[in-house]
């Protein structure tokens, strides 16, 4: 009979163990589920995030280059205006260096 109960106790730690087993491969199981589902998770957090600098890189862009077309119309204005100028300077010079240059051209020297 002690055999017997041997026998039973055996099988008993055989069936124990087989339980043991099955929970420890089902915890590996979940362990590997919600590793991959963190990563997934991960992953799509990354996403939205790159999404989201990308959009902010866009628009630093636009207004940059909105302040860039407001530069480059200011600097035209004052291009014309500096031109202008020149233009009225030259005009009140002019007859001078002409006469300048005809009384050059036209005297003789010996």
């Amino acid at each position: 009979m002690e055999d017997y109960r041997r026998q039973g106790g055996i099988q008993q730690l055989l069936v124990a163990e087989q339980e043991a087993r099955q929970i420890v491969n089902a915890a590996r199981t979940a362990k590997m589920n919600r590793l991959k589902q963190a990563k997934d998770e991960a992953e799509e957090e990354v996403a939205k995030y790159r999404v989201h600098m990308e959009k902010e890189h866009q628009k630093t862009i636009s207004e940059s280059h909105g302040f860039s077309g407001v530069n480059v119309k200011r600097l035209d204005e004052e291009t014309a205006t500096k031109i202008d100028q020149l233009k009225k300077q030259a005009s009140k010079v002019s007859p001078e260096v002409v006469k300048m240059l005809m009384t050059q051209v036209t005297s003789v020297k010996v």
